[in-house]
């Protein structure tokens, strides 16, 4: 018997183990020169089933040399310009030709290949994917019931992640080191078996890197040049969490089903973020929802009724396209990496589909900056309605995204009131994010501890609680008592009166003068807020972009910092100044104003919770800072009611919580 293979049959690996078991012994296989050519391309490329032909050809020589078949090479060698153009199938058409001349049998496992041999009268033999009887593969010797991820590399100890999603630890598994031998073995095993099975594909293929999806386990095969030497990670979900498993399941799923329908799963790598929207992909299906999901690779593990796709012409954008089309109830984008990702992400959403987004991120503000690189701040929360945030596999925060025009946080100049895109705690209604464009770029501000949220409100209506530096508190709508006699602690322009003013306006002038080759003026506003003076030049490098440099500074100091161009202060010094006021509110109570605060100056109740009241009416609760301060914008509505209520005669009481 003469056998001519082609490519396909050498990838797949299964002639040699045909041989093995004794169906073609003693036959003569002749490999094409043009087989011989496309698999060194292949390997030449970093392409794992280049290698994996290689292996197999290898064994093919192996056999010749112990008398089981005999092997001949024949034909020429193609050009470079047919190898390019193997797609076409100009490289299937020389290994055709070697099969005529030779008058062989023609074996393949691909099938167009098998169609036109055929056509042209060759005796083939197609070799059908298997279905059925599949082995265990080598890797699962690494696997028990508790692992994770496996990872394995030559020259190094084979390691695993063992253990559960709140839990997980790094164990070594043996003690002898992987060899590239052992690798390659495996790495052909795991590509055969990919070919083979139904549930098996290849997801990238790549220059050193090839990832395959095998059921539920997710195997990324790396080789230089891509990496320092050979690796196999793999990796696989080790429980099946429906959306019923979280602890605030109700509150996704009644946002999910409304007309907010953009949400956003953060979470740091290993935090759960895949398991939860496999959850959310399932209860929306069984709820009678047309789910599909966009995968890139493909490992959202969802029933059958879901449709995953992929990469359409290497372009998520072509997917969506397609998507529209088909204009199913919801998408599940798993997950958000590129800067195409999120546009299309964003246009899906605007375009009417209910979107769930997979995004690796750090904190809420991460998730938001990533998002405000790509995607106009003001078309945000039309964008994203709700970001769920994830550690360790638990639901840990919910927050809500809005829109509204006001004064961002830390500028509290009435000139600067704008549309801005604001973040909020779902749970507790506290402002946590402000997004707003600044200077050209879009800012996204934490709001420290100790600021006000302005909000609108009318003397009939509770205003909603205010935070000042200590955590935030339940409003309480009871009557108080009176406090006693204070005295004056009215804070001072200049900062000499303040020592911790100074050494705080000497650690934001350094942290500044890295962006900065001029002066850097500080002025303290308040125990948590400052407004820095630079270099017209360097205000948006100090801001940096989105934010990130003055967003870093903010963490780092803990005081909120509104960075002001040099030209601004030059104007204001060049105006007569106002004097500050100072009114007693009643009961000892005294209220300091200035151009742009009002601070409630209460030293008794420092660092205590307390219900502020006009009369017998409540109006909000606050926690009194260390020095003795509830320092409020003044521009914000509850200053605002607060002046109202003095010029009303109505006497201002606060009442420990």
């Amino acid at each position: 018997m003469i056998l001519v293979p082609d490519t396909s049959v050498l990838i797949d690996g299964r002639i040699t183990s045909m041989i093995k078991a004794g169906e073609y012994k003693g036959a003569t296989i002749i490999v094409p020169e043009a087989v011989i050519a496309e698999l060194e391309a292949q390997a030449n490329n970093g392409r794992e089933i280049g290698f994996s032909g290689l292996n197999e050809l290898q064994s093919l020589c192996k056999m010749a040399e112990e008398k089981t078949i005999e092997l001949k090479f024949s034909g020429v060698r193609p050009s470079l310009e047919q190898v390019k153009l193997a797609s076409g199938g100009e490289i299937d058409s020389m290994i055709r030709g070697i099969a005529i001349e030779n008058s062989a049998r023609f074996i393949t496992s691909d099938n167009v290949q098998a169609e036109v041999a055929r056509a042209k009268g060759l005796d083939v033999i197609y070799l059908k994917p298997q279905v059925t009887d599949f082995v265990p593969l080598g890797i699962d010797q690494f696997f028990d019931e508790h692992t994770i991820a496996v990872y394995l590399k030559e020259r190094v100890a084979p390691m695993a992640k063992k253990g559960s999603i709140n839990d997980m630890k790094l164990v070594k598994i043996r003690d002898q080191p992987t060899s590239e031998y052992e690798l390659r073995n495996l790495a052909q095993e795991i590509l055969e078996r990919a070919k083979r099975d139904p549930d098996g594909f290849i997801e990238v293929e790549k220059r050193g890197v090839t990832v395959v999806q095998i059921g539920s386990m997710r195997i990324a095969i790396a080789r230089r040049p891509f990496s320092d030497g050979m690796e196999i990670t793999a990796v696989r979900p080790i429980v099946d969490v429906t959306l019923d498993n979280y602890v605030k399941s109700d509150v996704i799923k009644k946002r999910i089903v409304s007309e907010n329908r953009g949400l956003i799963i953060a979470g740091s790598p290993g935090a759960g973020k895949t398991t939860l929207a496999q959850g959310i992909a399932t209860f929306l299906s069984d709820n009678g929802f047309v789910v599909k999901t966009m995968e890139a690779p493909r490992e959202l593990q969802v029933p059958d009724q879901i449709t995953q796709y992929t990469m359409l012409d290497g372009s998520m954008a072509n997917t969506a396209d397609v998507l529209l089309l088909v204009r199913p109830d919801f998408v599940i984008f798993d997950e958000l990496r590129k800067n195409e990702d999120f546009e299309v992400f964003s246009d899906m959403r605007l375009a009417g589909l209910g979107m769930v987004g997979v995004i690796h991120a750090n904190s809420v503000q991460d998730a938001l900056q990533r998002f405000s690189d790509r995607v106009d701040f003001s078309v945000l929360s039309q964008v994203v309605n709700t970001i769920v945030f994830l550690d360790k596999g638990v639901i840990t925060k919910i927050f809500d995204v809005g829109f509204t025009i006001k004064v961002p946080e830390g500028m509290a100049n009435e000139m600067h009131i704008r549309p801005v895109t604001t973040v909020t705690d779902s749970e507790t209604g506290n402002l946590v994010l402000d997004i707003f464009r600044y200077d050209g770029q879009t800012i996204v501000m934490p709001v420290m501890e100790g600021t006000v949220s302005p909000t609108v409100s009318t003397p009939s209506l509770r205003v909603p609680q205010v935070t000042n530096v200590g955590q935030p508190v339940s409003p309480v709508n009871k009557p108080g008592s009176s406090l006693a006699n204070i005295p004056d602690a009215t804070p001072k322009k200049e900062s000499d009166d303040r020592p911790g003013w100074k050494l705080t306006e000497k650690e934001i002038q350094r942290e500044i003068g890295r962006y900065t080759d001029g002066e850097v003026d500080v002025q303290m506003i308040s125990d948590t807020k400052a407004v820095v003076y630079i270099d017209d030049k360097d205000v948006p490098a100090a801001i940096g972009k989105g934010g990130k440099n003055v967003s870093a500074i903010v963490n780092k100091i803990g005081i909120g910092i509104d960075i002001k161009p040099r030209t601004d202060l030059d104007r204001q010094q060049a105006q007569p100044q106002k004097p500050e006021a100072e009114f007693s509110a009643g009961t000892g109570i005294k209220i300091q104003t200035d151009k742009k605060q009002l601070v409630i100056i209460a030293p008794e109740q420092s660092g205590k919770i307390v219900d502020v009241f006009a009369g017998k009416e409540y109006l909000f609760t606050a926690t009194v800072n260390d020095t003795g301060e509830i320092s409020l914008a003044k521009n914000s509505s509850i200053a605002q009611e607060m002046i109202r209520r003095y010029q009303n005669n109505e006497n201002i009481k606060l009442r420990p919580v």
